[in-house]
């Protein structure tokens, strides 16, 4: 009896958690007008491939796809790399001033986004960068969250195995690249799926910075659906249902990285 109740939560919460998605699902391929009425449709229409013209005519959604992907993507290797790497130095290396480094690092999270908004509009616009992929891209690299995250999974790798790859003739970068970050790829994996989400989901910073429409990332081509007067709630529905393939993709893809870090990564005494 406790084993059938706890499959029955699990199986309402998953119920719960799948009805939006249907919901959503079930949109798209209606009219805007169908899903007022009263009951709502509960079953697929005939209208997705209208409405997959209808979004592409209104926002290029192809386009912005693309553009999304193109930043997504540059940002999460990006900033993967220069927070494993910031990590390693913050938990191997022994410097004058790295417990205050760390702490200014560990401070940056408590600021929140919207104070800096206005200070870095104005230097983006200083340097001449509004308008332009690099302003949304290059100044969150260094992610005050992932620096932490690698630098806590770098503290349990033995300095033992570092001294040894030394002794050998290894350089600190091959020590990295070759000995250390495959060890920690079940958080690094991790720090993969938040940044590219983060950055896919980014709405606020590219709205500002994005002034052209052929430029436009995915999150802002969506808003534009919202008119004064009528919302395309099935566009909506369908670009929103698009958008989420990508964040499984990428979630499924590393899952197995998580899975073969753990298994193959492990450090045996």
């Amino acid at each position: 009896m406790r084993r059938l109740l706890v499959w029955l939560l699990v199986a309402a919460g998953a119920l719960v958690s799948v009805v939006p998605f249907y919901w959503m699902a079930v949109a798209s391929t209606h009219d805007t007008s169908e899903l007022f009425r009263s009951p709502p449709p509960f079953l697929p229409g005939d209208d997705l491939l209208a409405n997959l013209r209808g979004l592409e005519e209104a926002v290029g959604f192809t386009r912005v796809v693309v553009n999304s992907l193109a930043t997504a993507l540059v940002y999460t290797v990006g900033s993967a790399l220069v927070s494993a790497m910031a990590g390693y130095g913050l938990a191997k290396f022994r410097f004058r001033g790295r417990g205050v480094l760390l702490a200014v690092v560990l401070a940056t999270m408590m600021i929140p986004f919207q104070v800096l908004l206005v200070p870095l509009f104005q230097m983006m616009a200083s340097i001449g960068w509004v308008d332009t992929y690099q302003a949304i891209v290059i100044p969150f690299l260094a992610n005050s969250f992932g620096i932490f995250l690698m630098r806590q999974a770098f503290l349990d790798f033995p300095d033992e195995l570092i001294e040894s790859g030394r002794l050998d003739g290894a350089g600190d970068l091959r020590i990295f690249y070759r000995i250390v970050l495959p060890v920690v790829r079940p958080q690094l994996g991790a720090l993969v799926i938040f940044t590219f989400m983060s950055q896919w989901n980014s709405f606020i910073w590219p709205l500002l910075m994005l002034n052209s429409e052929e430029k436009y990332v995915l999150p802002v081509a969506l808003s534009h659906l919202t008119g004064l007067t009528r919302v395309d709630y099935s566009g909506l529905m369908l670009g929103a249902l698009l958008a989420t393939l990508p964040l499984m993709l990428v979630f499924f893809v590393f899952q197995k990285q998580f899975v073969s870090g753990l298994l193959g990564g492990a450090v045996k005494g």
